[in-house]
């Protein structure tokens, strides 16, 4: 088990490229690390964001990204449909997650010939769904915002978001990545020393 302060130390070392992950086997597939050893065998299963641990979370983030950058340049993608800033709006890491799981079993070896059809007939539908959070969410190719919160009554006003300007997409990306591990890790230590306490 890491501490904070050991993971904070690693994750300092780290470059922006550590976390791209995006380079793209010869054969035109993107190279995948962390979620799966390639020396075992492990079956597909749905990403759910909200119970991953933080080694979990930190392999799931690479690979997703490295995906994410072979998808948008093998399909010429616009940042209407896939935006830079993807990476921080829930809508958009949901929806691409479950398009890289989809993928991954509609292009495995031993899968059905036809699943690659389904893939991109899911695909199409997919582009759209994500071209209308693009819209709503507010990020651009250059610029991100929060993605805003309607307030029901009774609840406190969301505080409304911030535009920035994208300056560097994978730092930004090494960045959250490392924030949204170390929180994860937070957690898991106080579940151990609560656990431990009783």
């Amino acid at each position: 088990m890491t501490t904070d302060s050991e993971q904070a130390a690693q994750f300092a070392s780290m470059e922006p490229d550590d976390c791209m992950a995006g380079a793209v086997h010869p054969s035109g597939s993107p190279v995948l690390s962390g979620a799966v050893d390639s020396n075992e065998e492990e079956a597909l299963h749905p990403i759910n964001w909200n119970l991953l641990t933080a080694d979990e979370a930190e392999a799931e983030w690479l690979d997703l990204n490295a995906w994410v950058h072979w998808l948008r340049a093998t399909y010429g993608l616009p940042p209407t449909v896939i935006p830079p800033f993807w990476h921080r709006h829930d809508e958009l890491v949901w929806e691409l997650s479950a398009l890289h799981m989809h993928w991954l079993n509609a292009y495995d070896q031993d899968g059905s010939p036809s699943a690659p059809l389904a893939w991109h007939r899911d695909f199409a539908d997919a582009r759209n769904r994500l071209r209308e959070w693009v819209s709503t969410c507010g990020t651009k190719l250059d610029r991100n915002r929060p993605t805003r919160l309607t307030t029901w009554p009774g609840e406190e006003p969301a505080e409304p978001g911030v535009e920035v300007a994208i300056e560097h997409r994978e730092a930004d990306f090494c960045a959250y990545v490392m924030e949204d591990v170390a929180a994860r890790q937070r957690i898991e230590d106080r579940a151990r020393a609560v656990a431990g306490a009783s």
